[in-house]
């Protein structure tokens, strides 16, 4: 089962992903997610609590990540965890993808939360 978790901060959309991305259910439940956040500059992904991920969810990714530069949105994975690193890396795709550090996560936040108070 995958719980999703979507806050917007200005240009800043951070989805956070819970559980298992493995079954097609879970695959284009986090698609219907990303997709309607089209109007985000910047698309963050926590991967940090995803416990299995499995070709289709891989598969994913790079759609999306394809989506988000064909919508001039920046696609980054955030903290992914150990099943999704080892996913990726069996899958040669690791290099593909954007990986946030926190430090550069939490400089996109703050920079994000000024432009969200300055617009208040």
């Amino acid at each position: 089962m995958l719980a999703i978790y979507v806050e917007n901060l200005s240009d800043l959309t951070v989805i956070e992903c819970k559980g298992r991305i493995v079954r097609s259910e879970e695959v284009f439940k986090l698609r219907d997610v990303v997709l309607a956040q089209a109007a985000a500059r910047i698309i963050a992904l926590d991967l940090s609590e995803v416990k299995a991920i499995g070709g289709g969810g891989l598969g994913m990714l790079a759609f999306l990540d394809r989506w988000a530069r064909d919508h001039n949105i920046q696609f980054k994975l955030f903290s992914p965890s150990r099943p999704v690193v080892e996913g990726l890396v069996g899958n040669r795709s690791i290099l593909d993808f954007e990986i946030a550090s926190f430090h550069e996560m939490m400089r996109i936040v703050m920079h994000a939360d000024n432009r969200y108070a300055l617009a208040a």
